[in-house]
């Protein structure tokens, strides 16, 4: 147990920071699923939008600081090349 009363703030602080970085990446992990859940679909309408909220949630996580810039930049990445892949898969066929 903390016996400073600055060493108390601190417990507190950073079960708040705990707290809300745990919501911002449970953010990041749903709008994941649900991009991939419309690529499975077959619904690349759905899923552009999906992307589009992906990106802007994994960009504010690093600007936030709870990811890495790199981990958020090369997950962003991935995703818009699967999405890409299926674009030209479906147009070729």
């Amino acid at each position: 147990m903390p016996t400073t009363d600055s060493a108390e703030k601190r417990v507190r602080q950073n079960e708040k920071r705990r707290e809300t970085n745990k919501e911002r990446k449970s953010r990041l992990t749903t709008a994941e699923r649900r991009f991939e859940e419309a690529l499975e679909e077959g619904d690349l309408e759905r899923a552009e939008e999906c992307l589009r909220t992906v990106e802007s949630e994994f960009d504010r996580a690093a600007s936030k600081g709870v990811i890495p810039q790199s981990r958020a930049s090369r997950k962003i990445s991935r995703l818009s090349k699967r999405l890409d892949k299926h674009q030209n898969g479906k147009d070729e066929a």
